[in-house]
């Protein structure tokens, strides 16, 4: 039998701590972002069909498998972590900006640098395409059990040495620390300690660039604001950086939002379970939600996630399948997006919350009714191809 969705509501105190993220680095890590080339916003996909269907009154999903042709959300937090770094390096402070960086003076200075990594894939990916910009080099581990399809995906780019061990996440991470730190290296991770908290932090703020282009797009659909929004959490940078925006833009009506991770490794929903105290899961937990198959909280976000969220949310596997056929085959008239793994969860979760009997009390309390707008983050695409084609296509247009 399936193992059912274990939900926690939490007590929000919705007091922004601006001292987070203050609003000179929001606006340093979106004028970085726009000084790209390569940047352009990525769809925010509305899918009415899907809403009317569910009982509320708009679903919007940020579709970020369209970021920088990386197929991943990761490029936004890569990207301005590595560029403030270089930009320190030139003396600067400020805004990075990109034609400055890869002039051949900038890129000159900056070859020898390599910057190392732990990851399940996109975060990989995504330092080893931010330093082959730079005009620098990346190394990367992985953990056991990683995809052969996104190893190879790191490799391609600049030809990135990567390492898969026979360590779970948190101890591949350890591992990157160790190898950078004897080798005189940059550790470029998305999770921190308290001698450890520039450059995760510059990570989780690069993330906001996308919910602030969510809001934009949402306010241009003529909706004020959400109401609910779905973050999916692995150490939980994404969430705690863009929850942290959220609650900063949003102070009038801050939405509620639910935390959702995989069931076997939901350090965050065991933290808040806790008493709100971190915990650490060990061992080798398995889920095919790869990118979020972390143990431990990134102590930096952790607070943002403990105090702001209003639901956290224990998902097994098929909560996220659901997600990935519900978007892969739409629902009157609504456009597709191709969902992986990481990116679907919390669809998932919202058809399940307003469609199945169980958990018509869940969701009368969460209020997700004919008032709800909900906006969720796909954060990746089809970056296992093979396992994406047998997941949606198992149950056909089910």
């Amino acid at each position: 039998m399936d193992r059912p969705v274990s939900l926690l509501a939490g007590a929000p105190d919705h007091r922004p701590d601006f001292s987070y993220f203050t609003d000179q680095e929001l606006s340093f890590a979106q004028a970085f972002h726009r000084s790209m080339p390569q940047y352009e916003e990525t769809p925010l996909v509305s899918l009415r069909g899907l809403a009317q269907r569910l009982g509320v009154k708009n679903v919007f999903v940020k579709d970020e498998s369209k970021r920088f042709g990386l197929n991943a959300f990761k490029g936004l937090g890569a990207s301005f972590a590595i560029a403030r770094l270089l930009w320190e390096d030139l003396g600067y402070t400020g805004a990075p900006d990109y034609a400055v960086l890869t002039a051949p003076e900038a890129r000159e200075r900056a070859r020898d640098r390599i910057f190392v990594t732990a990851t399940d894939g996109n975060h990989g990916k995504s330092v080893a395409w931010a330093a082959s910009v730079f005009g620098c080099r990346a190394r990367v581990y992985m953990p056991k059990g990683s995809k052969e399809s996104r190893v190879q995906a790191i490799r391609a780019i600049n030809d990135t040495p990567v390492e898969v061990t026979e360590l779970n996440y948190d101890d591949a991470v350890r591992l990157a620390a160790k190898w950078a730190k004897e080798n005189g290296q940059t550790l470029v991770q998305d999770t921190g300690t308290a001698e450890y908290a520039k450059i995760p932090r510059d990570i989780a703020l690069g993330y906001t660039t996308m919910a602030a282009e969510a809001l934009e797009q949402i306010k241009a659909e003529g909706v004020a604001a959400p109401t609910h929004v779905f973050l999916q959490a692995g150490v939980g940078s994404m969430a705690g950086g863009v929850l942290a925006y959220l609650e900063q833009k949003l102070t009038a009506n801050p939405p509620d939002t639910v935390i959702v991770e995989p069931d076997t490794v939901a350090c965050i929903f065991e933290s808040v379970k806790a008493g709100g105290n971190p915990v650490a899961i060990g061992g080798n937990p398995e889920t095919i939600m790869a990118g979020l198959n972390c143990g431990e909280p990134n102590p930096l976000t952790w607070p943002v996630l403990r105090d702001f969220a209003s639901y956290y949310a224990a998902c097994p596997d098929w909560v996220t399948e659901l997600g990935m056929r519900t978007l892969a085959y739409p629902h009157n008239g609504d456009g597709k997006v191709i969902s992986g793994e990481s990116g679907a969860v919390g669809l998932g979760l919202l058809v399940h919350l307003c469609l199945a009997p169980e958990m018509r009390a869940e969701r009368q309390r969460m209020a997700l009714d004919e008032n709800a707008t909900v906006l969720l983050f796909s954060t990746e695409g089809d970056t296992d191809p093979e396992a994406y084609r047998r997941i949606v296509e198992a149950a056909g247009s089910k």
